[in-house]
C-alpha cells in the first residue's frame, strides 16, 4: 500500500469520528463525504457535503472535519471544501448507516 493510501485510509478514520450532531452516524457513513485526495507531499483535500445547505451545522461540520484531518499522522496541510453538486441524499448512505437508523 503506497503512502498516500495509507494516509488516505487513515483520513477516512479520523472523518468517521465526526459526527452530525442531529443525526446519530457519522459523516463519511452518512455519505457526507465525497472525496478525499492526497497529494504526494502529505496536503489532503476532502470534499464533502451537508444534508441539507440549511443545516444547522454548516458551519461547524467542515471545520470539525478538518481539525480531524489535520491529526492524521504525515498529513501537512489539509483543506475541506463543501459542495451541494450533487445533492446529498439518504441512498448516498451506507448500509450500516441504514441499518442504524432503521431505514433498512
Amino acid at each position: 500500500m503506497s503512502d498516500s493510501a495509507v494516509i488516505e485510509k487513515q483520513v477516512i478514520d479520523a472523518l468517521r469520528t465526526c459526527y452530525d450532531p442531529e443525526i446519530p452516524v457519522n459523516i463519511y457513513e452518512l455519505g457526507l463525504i465525497y472525496e478525499v485526495k492526497v497529494a504526494p507531499n502529505g496536503v489532503v483535500n476532502v470534499r464533502m457535503t451537508l444534508t441539507s445547505p440549511a443545516c444547522p451545522s454548516a458551519q461547524e461540520l467542515p471545520i470539525e472535519a478538518e481539525a480531524k484531518v489535520r491529526t492524521v499522522p504525515d498529513v501537512t496541510d489539509a483543506k475541506v471544501e463543501v459542495v451541494f453538486d450533487p445533492p446529498w441524499d439518504s441512498s448516498m448512505m451506507s448500509e450500516a448507516a441504514k441499518l442504524q437508523l432503521g431505514l433498512l
